[in-house]
């Protein structure tokens, strides 16, 4: 049984369909596989995808680097199968398909708009994998039965060897293993967002705490009203198109000298004046407009899995800052530069040769690095520099917050045009090798070896600072913004946001704006998901296998072996996501996957010609699933 049919539970099951032949034949060729979707949203989508939202909401995704499909870069046991992407599913449904009959009118205009640079809306996002899943399901092998249920999964038990699963509709399921695809998790306030929020009303104020925007009740932000909002990542970006746009306002064509394709926003007279601010204190990269010119760069070379694994193999606590770190700079800088040397040979002084073995004998951050990268890549602009992409706002300073937008907006339209301009590919090299960062960095800390203050402290920042990067608004939405603050309804904090509130308000200040007057608004809405949490999950499910101790939080634990903080992350096996139990066990044949574990994976589908991360778990679970199956009599049927 898999519990969640969006696009997590589907690509495990996707898995399970490629790998069941090899694995269960006997089986599938006698009493057969059962397998069981259960999901209260529609399958395919699930909530996040799901139709049902607004138009207006896009992906941050182009077209052609969507997939939920293995191919020939997929290293992983379980056999390759391709499939289309969004981009060729959309091309395949345009030119051969009746796209008014299968997605309805006004997403059927939509797809005829589409090109491969584009980035679909959600809704449209939500037929493709609704397609995905009907494909999956046409190639269930002979023997495999593949049941959906439209409902909540309410409680999971042990009863024998079976695991029984009671649906809110009263359907009673018994199941041989099964598998926790959740997804983002709701939960109950933290005690701090529950104070705040009490003491707001106490005060006549409106707190908004952190949840999916898309479910959130903007109602109670009136027209005109100043709001407060702390975080400038994906959820604040809803938060502006719901606000804004949603309300009726509206964007025209409006060129600026530094800011090509720029707009100018037409207000309806139903939105707020919003001011943001967040910890970095500018919003998340833009993602890139363009290809590599160079060919995909030769990854991994310094954090390799043979480097990993001696990491692992050491035993010593290994400090993330010191010890990793270094390589994964090293790692990212062979990314940008592999793409700067191939993709643009006229802006550096030697080749590629040449200056990769001395750029990978030369120790990350050393005189030796920077006097190479200066003297044979002679323009700033070409060369890597992670603090500005970790710190956008580093050095800027204002004496108050009118002073201060000017100084953001150029920050913020400079690096949309790094981004956009295909001058700058470097930065998508970078991200190639972010992503294969990610993925090593999710083993170790998965392995236990990290210390305290690595595992407390620096993953993370690096999470952060790797969402910062890869999960970063398309172009068009950044012009957005900066239309939106050139007009006076969108203000930026500054970095180091802090508030307090009394009975005047909530009042706002940042280190960016030290010494100056506090802004001060009655409503603060905290444009961000959740923390998760297994204990103040609203999942009465997972809240159930919590309470009997079968199922555990990640314990961080410092140098001694005491409890050093609680990530509130479902504590799994990280080969496999079997749940961990509070006796110290796993639960060989119940398992999970998704952002509510402690194995975190970069997104539920991915790139093609990736090697991806996440088809590659996908796969591990399934066969994990797979192999946990008994061998059944004749006379009976196996359930997963």
């Amino acid at each position: 049984m898999i519990v969640g049919a969006g696009p997590r539970g589907v690509g495990v099951l996707e898995r399970m369909v490629a790998g069941a032949p090899g694995m269960y034949a006997d089986v599938l060729a006698g009493p057969g596989l059962d397998v069981h979707l259960v999901d209260p949203y529609p399958a395919g989508a699930g909530r996040i995808w799901r139709h049902a939202q607004s138009p207006l909401l896009a992906m941050n995704s182009m077209a052609a680097d969507v997939t939920m499909w293995t191919d020939d870069s997929v290293v992983c046991d379980g056999p390759v199968a391709p499939g289309p992407s969004f981009w060729e599913w959309a091309r395949e449904l345009r030119e051969h398909g009746d796209p008014v009959a299968e997605l309805g009118p006004e997403d059927a205009a939509e797809l005829a708009t589409v090109t491969a640079s584009t980035f679909p809306t959600r809704r449209l996002q939500s037929h493709y994998l609704g397609a995905v899943l009907r494909e999956v399901l046409e190639r269930a092998p002979a023997g495999m039965r593949v049941h959906l249920h439209r409902t909540t999964a309410e409680s999971l038990t042990d009863d024998g060897p079976d695991q029984v699963v009671r649906l809110a509709d009263g359907t009673i399921l018994r199941a041989d293993a099964v598998v926790l695809a959740s997804g983002h998790l709701d939960s109950e306030p933290t005690p701090a967002e529950r104070e705040l929020g009490a003491r707001a009303e106490e005060l006549g104020l409106r707190y908004l705490p952190p949840e999916q925007t898309t479910d959130s009740d903007l109602s109670v932000i009136e027209p005109g009203e100043t709001v407060l909002a702390r975080g400038l990542g994906l959820a604040f970006i809803d938060l502006v198109v719901l606000l804004f746009e949603g309300r009726g306002g509206r964007f025209v064509p409006a060129e600026h000298p530094a800011e090509p394709g720029g707009l100018r926003y037409v207000p309806s007279g139903r939105e707020p004046v919003l001011i943001a601010g967040s910890p970095r204190g500018a919003t998340y990269h833009s993602k890139t407009h363009y290809q590599l010119r160079g060919g995909r760069p030769p990854l991994p070379r310094f954090l390799t899995p043979e480097v990993t694994d001696r990491f692992i193999g050491a035993g010593a606590p290994v400090d993330f800052r010191e010890q990793v770190w270094p390589l994964m700079a090293k790692e990212i800088g062979w990314g940008w530069y592999h793409e700067l040397f191939h993709g643009h040979p006229d802006r550096v002084a030697i080749g590629w040769d040449d200056f990769a073995a001395r750029f990978a004998a030369a120790p990350h951050g050393s005189a030796e690095e920077a006097e190479l990268i200066n003297s044979v890549v002679p323009d700033p602009l070409d060369r890597l520099d992670l603090t500005a992409l970790d710190r956008p706002l580093e050095g800027l300073h204002a004496p108050d917050l009118e002073s201060l937008q000017g100084p953001v907006r150029e920050r913020i339209a400079e690096d949309l045009r790094q981004h956009v301009d295909e001058r700058h590919t470097p930065h998508l090299g970078a991200f190639v090798a972010m992503l294969s960062v990610f993925g090593e960095t999710t083993r170790l800390a998965g392995s236990g070896v990290l210390s305290p203050r690595s595992q407390a402290r620096d993953l993370p920042w690096w999470q952060s600072f790797f969402n910062s990067v890869a999960s970063g608004p398309p172009g068009f939405r950044v012009r957005e913004l900066l239309a939106l603050s050139r007009g006076g309804h969108l203000k930026f904090l500054g970095a180091g946001m802090d508030v307090t509130l009394d009975r005047y308000g909530f009042h706002a200040t940042s280190t960016t704006l030290a010494g100056a007057d506090p802004v001060t608004a009655r409503v603060l809405v905290d444009a961000r998901l959740p923390d998760p949490s297994l204990s103040r999950t609203a999942d009465p499910l997972l809240g159930g296998l919590l309470a009997r101790g079968e199922a555990v939080e990640e314990i961080l634990l410092d140098e001694d072996g005491a409890p050093l903080r609680n990530t509130g992350l479902l504590s799994v096996r990280p080969a496999d996501g079997a749940l961990r139990t509070a006796g110290g066990g796993v639960h060989e044949r119940r398992f999970a996957v998704g952002p509510h574990t402690a194995v975190k994976v970069a997104g539920a589908f991915t790139r093609p010609g990736m090697n991806a991360q996440s088809l590659r778990y996908n796969d591990a679970v399934a066969r994990a699933v797979l192999a946990s199956l008994p061998t059944p009599t004749a006379d009976t049927c196996s359930a997963a």
